[in-house]
């Protein structure tokens, strides 16, 4: 299934690996390259859920108002979607771009011999076997999995952090909810982290990274514009219908 993806990885390394020599520094290219193109993906998304921040206490009100009709509940809030122009599902693309990339790159770095022959798999001697994991270093003594481990723990904390980042805009049991989220993601990330290969928690650590920074210096700053103008939309638009109200009023009917 996954094989169209891993050949389009595998030629992309290939050439990025032409003139970085570095195995580690090509998928670090990588990256960056995947995020550029997402990027105005993820800025779109963020506007998208700031937009649904300042929605969401009308979207309650729709919850609890249908609580007993679960198929007029669903009516109105696909309605309340259209209407308002929302995806419930936009903050989640970008993110399930990336999952075919991550995938297809685990099958690569676990068969890089079959593509590569006789080549070093690793990030300047930092991660000295790319295709190595945590779980499979540990038996030769902490200080041989010591970089395994760390770029582990990174998998972990770079998940957290994002997660708790977004939680500062909500309120409430929302917040609350998210931060616990955060937390039982990260563990989960520990847990499934343990066996990838280095390759790949060096793809995620710097791809997490990237959206780390990206937050603190853009996506804050669009979230709050967005929320601002939606915010003034909201506020304009009952001027708006009494507007239209007031005019067909003033109209003249025309005479049969």
């Amino acid at each position: 299934m996954w094989d169209w993806i891993v050949n389009i990885l595998f030629q992309i390394l290939k050439l990025i690996q032409s003139f970085a020599v570095d195995w580690g520094l090509s998928i670090i290219i990588l990256v960056i390259i995947v995020r550029l193109l997402l990027t105005p993906l993820m800025l779109k998304s963020s506007k998208s859920t700031a937009r649904m921040q300042v929605l969401q206490p009308k979207l309650q009100e729709l919850q609890e108002r249908y609580a007993d009709d679960p198929q007029r509940q669903a009516e109105e809030m696909q309605k309340f979607y259209s209407e308002n122009k929302f995806n419930p599902f936009g903050s989640c693309l970008p993110l399930l771009i990336q999952m075919p990339i991550l995938f297809a790159l685990f099958t690569l770095l676990n068969n890089l011999p079959q593509y590569f022959s006789g080549e070093n798999f690793s990030f300047y001697g930092i991660l000295p076997d790319l295709q190595a994991s945590a779980a499979g270093t540990i038996s030769q003594g902490f200080g041989p999995a010591a970089p395994y481990l760390i770029a582990l723990a990174l998998f972990a904390v770079l998940t957290l952090i994002p997660q708790l980042w977004m939680s500062r805009n909500q309120t409430g049991q929302q917040a609350s909810s998210m931060r616990m989220m955060a937390v039982v993601m990260a563990v989960m990330m520990l847990w499934i982290g343990w066996g990838l290969p280095a390759g790949v928690l060096l793809y995620y650590d710097v791809s997490s990274a990237w959206q780390v920074a990206q937050q603190l210096f853009v996506t804050q700053k669009v979230i709050e514009k967005a929320k601002a103008e939606e915010e003034e939309r909201m506020k304009n638009a009952p001027i708006e219908v009494n507007v239209v109200r007031r005019e067909r009023k003033q109209r003249p009917h025309k005479k049969k």
